[in-house]
């Protein structure tokens, strides 16, 4: 079995920086760019997609709701006709960006409250991989395992890789609990690592609420703004090696 390495990168804005990219991109296979809107300006998305491109990570779009303020983390209600142009605005500039530099954009991930609200809802989880699909049929989807997105892409016939969290606890669902309720958030490095291979080897993991959810990772997610990212990312990536379980993009 391969597993991805995936972050979401680019989460800054003007001279405002977020994580560290440079020194994360080494080490993971897929890239989530922002698209601008919960963050990310066009400086910052260029300079990202060539960091990724330099360091031969698959390149994804990571499109959040129109909320800079609240950093794309805070529900919204969002109409069925406005699912399409918020999408489409923030992967198609990126897309675009890719392309100019002669490579190609290879998944979408959702952020913040806007993979959260999908994950829940079937409508709009339908409808978010109904306007991906139209723009381009060949991209792959990351989200949830067990979620309605994860659904939706099947029902759809969209590629999807299941995504696991490495620093975040899960309700017995294996939904991301809110990042307020305390442990949500794992800081011990360790730990993250230990949880992570026993996911992968069992097929499981334990719920905040110590209930046992199967999941099948294919990806998971070290988030970049978390204080020991590049350290984790570090051992995590020489443990998927180790155990020949990295894996390698085309």
């Amino acid at each position: 079995m391969k597993i991805d390495i995936n972050s979401d990168v680019g989460e800054g804005y003007g001279i405002y920086t977020l994580g560290n990219d440079s020194a994360l991109m080494p080490y993971i296979t897929s890239a989530n760019i922002a698209c601008g809107l919960h963050a990310g300006d066009m400086k910052i998305m260029m300079e990202t997609v060539k960091l990724a491109i330099k360091h031969e990570v698959a390149i994804g779009a990571h499109p959040g709701l129109n909320d800079r303020e609240g950093f794309g983390r805070r529900p919204m209600s969002i109409g069925a006709e406005e699912v399409a142009p918020l999408l489409l605005y923030q992967i198609g500039a990126l897309d675009a960006m890719v392309k100019s530099l002669g490579e190609r954009l290879h998944h979408v991930k959702l952020h913040g409250a806007l993979y959260n609200m999908a994950a829940e809802d079937m409508d709009l989880a339908i409808r978010i991989v109904e306007t991906i699909q139209a723009y381009d049929a060949s991209l792959m989807l990351y989200g949830l395992p067990n979620s309605m997105m994860e659904s939706a892409a099947h029902k759809k016939g969209m590629l999807y890789r299941a995504e696991v969290f490495a620093d975040r606890q899960v309700d017995e669902r294996g939904f991301l609990v809110p990042r307020s309720m305390p442990g949500a958030v794992i800081h011990d490095v360790n730990q993250c690592a230990e949880r992570i291979m026993d996911m992968i080897k069992k097929q499981r993991v334990r719920s905040i609420n110590n209930k046992w959810v199967n999941m099948k990772p294919e990806t998971i997610c070290v988030h970049g703004d978390h204080d020991e990212a590049v350290i984790f990312v570090k051992t995590l990536n020489k443990i998927l090696k180790q155990n020949d379980m990295i894996l390698t993009h085309d």
